[in-house]
């Protein structure tokens, strides 16, 4: 999730800097997902299992979620897939003098019934712009109402938040900065094609612990040899490299792509971890091949200066031209 250039780039554009600053940096970030009903069950699912971290597991049924009666109907299913029972969604009525946004001030009550009960309060949801009036959630005051109970924070601007690249618009998202995740349909009022939700967390960390996976057949696909335009590569570890090369090839591989100018994957093969670079654009030439060839001696080179390693091969490629002659690297 970390730096994806499309959710940067929305976020400074909408003036939604909060993924963005020095102090997240480090622990958030952008992703995009198909539709904002995908965005609510994602961070419900995270919120669950950071609640479910804290106050054991066999505490699913005691927990909590609470929302206004104008909230889409997104989060209802999110929690049925979540398995948060049906009777522990709390849903607020709209304060019509608010041109029907929740009242802080009836979210704290729903809370403070529900406490003595030893229910556990774990996730709040704000609207900005709601599917019926286009009402706005009090956002400071929501979110402080979730910070003094522990709560998850998020804030659904799935059909409002785009116009936040407008600046006369952006108060509107004043308080964010106190949410945990936020999310908003690109393909709404951006002009772009449907499935675009972009979803920002301010720590990437609970989403990876409730829906990575690790096997490595589920990252990448095993092709070898090279049959049609996927080459295998990887950098020679020395003889006294305890991890086979593992740290070294995973290094190559983010460097490269942190670069912003090229992608490359990797695989596990025989025990060896294993970059794989492949041509699959019909407009890509041979200079961007080259030019991808020449960031990785690069990237290959400062990495061996640093592990001290300049006098060995530099990379053994475990796939062939179509000529059947194996690639050298000169």
């Amino acid at each position: 999730m970390r730096g994806p250039v499309a959710p940067s780039c929305a976020a400074r554009a909408t003036g939604l800097r909060w993924p963005l600053h020095r102090a997240s940096a480090a622990l958030g970030g952008g992703v995009i997902q198909g539709t904002a009903s995908e965005a609510v069950l994602v961070v419900l699912l995270a919120a669950r299992d950071r609640a479910l971290r804290k106050h054991g597991k066999t505490s699913l049924d005691k927990l909590v979620v609470y929302a206004s009666d104008q909230t889409h109907s997104a989060l209802q299913k999110a929690c049925q897939i979540a398995g948060i029972l049906p009777e522990n969604m709390r849903v607020v009525m709209a304060d019509c003098d608010r041109n029907y946004a929740v009242a802080p001030e009836a979210v704290s009550k729903a809370i403070s019934t529900d406490l003595p009960s030893g229910l556990i309060p774990f996730f709040v949801c704000a609207t900005v712009g709601t599917t019926s009036s286009a009402a706005v959630d009090p956002l400071p005051e929501l979110g402080q109402i979730a910070k003094a109970h522990n709560m998850w924070f998020h804030i659904d601007a799935a059909y409002a938040g785009s116009s936040c690249i407008c600046p006369e618009y952006r108060h509107h998202l004043d308080g964010v900065e106190e949410a945990d995740s936020f999310n908003m349909n690109a393909h709404k009022w951006f002009l772009t094609n449907f499935d675009c939700s972009l979803l920002w967390v301010k720590d990437r960390s609970y989403l990876i612990q409730s829906l990575s996976t690790n096997p490595e057949f589920l990252k990448n696909k095993v092709v070898t040899p090279r049959n049609f335009s996927l080459v295998c590569f990887r950098l020679l570890p020395p003889p006294s490299d305890e991890d086979n090369g593992h740290k070294l090839n995973y290094d190559l591989m983010d460097s490269a792509n942190s670069s912003g100018k090229i992608f490359i994957s990797h695989t596990v093969l025989s025990g060896k971890l294993v970059l794989r670079f492949v041509v699959g654009a019909p407009l890509t030439e041979e200079h961007h091949i080259i030019a991808a060839w020449k960031l990785l001696q690069d990237e290959a080179t400062k990495l061996l200066g640093r592990w001290r390693l300049s006098a060995w091969p530099a990379i053994q490629r475990t796939a062939f031209t179509e000529t059947g002659q194996q690639n050298g690297i000169k």
